[in-house]
């Protein structure tokens, strides 16, 4: 498909599969018909021919690096006023996935990234190879049901307790997830993190789960405003498999926090 020359864009590809994959079917379906600000633009995909082999193909619009590899460049961590503003942009996203019957299941710094030239101030949230339905596929209406010994889906650093439980997620695991980023934004790192350096994967996994349940949240945001305490505990504790999260309480949490601190909103890319 003929692509503008005025619009730089971004390849993934991989092997073909029986199944079309995940990324680019849940991508497909959370694009609105207009670009959604935060969500990557899908600009084609089907399947290519390659030294005889075929291969999915997905073609995105460019992004700059990744707020992993960003906060590298920042000491190891952003401020709270960077945070804050990431944060609120975030939200907005996981609310519009959510908004779509599905959960993202795998928010961490590497799949978060921001735009470009006049969108250089604009938070994106990528990679929905791990997207999955919340809603019953015949009845959108209809929640899923909970389940156990489930897979592990997502990264273990950021995963919710439910995950390392083998509990099925829903909505209240992504914003768990979302704020264990945000906790290392600003510390540069969490409790159980040296964990996935030692020992064989299904035993870091086990004592990272059983860090996180016990981890109080007080404890979890030591040195931070105590709004985090608030986040953790309506994320943790509060809300419920089958529950609609209260997205303007948590965007107005932190929106708070912002004009309590005194901070004026000026996007720009994440500085240190």
């Amino acid at each position: 498909r003929h692509q503008p020359r005025n619009q730089r864009t971004s390849r993934h590809q991989d092997r073909v599969h029986v199944h079309q994959p995940i990324s680019i079917a849940a991508l497909s379906r959370v694009q609105p018909v207009h670009p959604l600000p935060g969500v990557p633009q899908l600009k084609w995909f089907g399947i290519v021919e390659s030294d005889d082999r075929y291969y999915n193909v997905m073609v995105v619009e460019l992004l700059c690096p990744n707020l992993g590899d960003l906060l590298n460049h920042c000491h190891k961590r952003f401020t709270l006023k960077t945070t804050l503003m990431l944060a609120l942009q975030l939200l907005d996203r996981v609310q519009f996935v959510h908004s779509k019957g599905y959960l993202h299941r795998d928010i961490k710094p590497e799949n978060i990234v921001m735009g470009l030239g006049r969108w250089a101030g604009r938070v994106y949230l990528i990679d929905y190879g791990l997207a999955n339905r919340y809603r019953d596929l015949r009845d959108h209406r209809r929640h899923i049901y909970v389940e156990d010994k489930v897979g592990f889906a997502g990264t273990a650093i950021y995963a919710s307790v439910s995950v390392h439980r083998g509990v099925e997620q829903n909505r209240k695991d992504d914003f768990e997830s979302l704020g264990y980023v945000l906790v290392y934004f600003l510390r540069g790192g969490l409790p159980w993190q040296d964990l996935t350096r030692n020992g064989k994967t299904d035993w870091r996994y086990e004592k990272m789960g059983e860090m996180k349940v016990s981890i109080s949240e007080e404890s979890l945001r030591e040195g931070l405003p105590y709004d985090f305490v608030a986040y953790f505990r309506y994320c943790r504790r509060e809300l419920r498999f089958e529950d609609e999260p209260d997205y303007e309480y948590l965007k107005g949490m932190f929106r708070g926090l912002f004009v309590t601190e005194g901070f004026e909103f000026d996007w720009t890319v994440p500085r240190c």
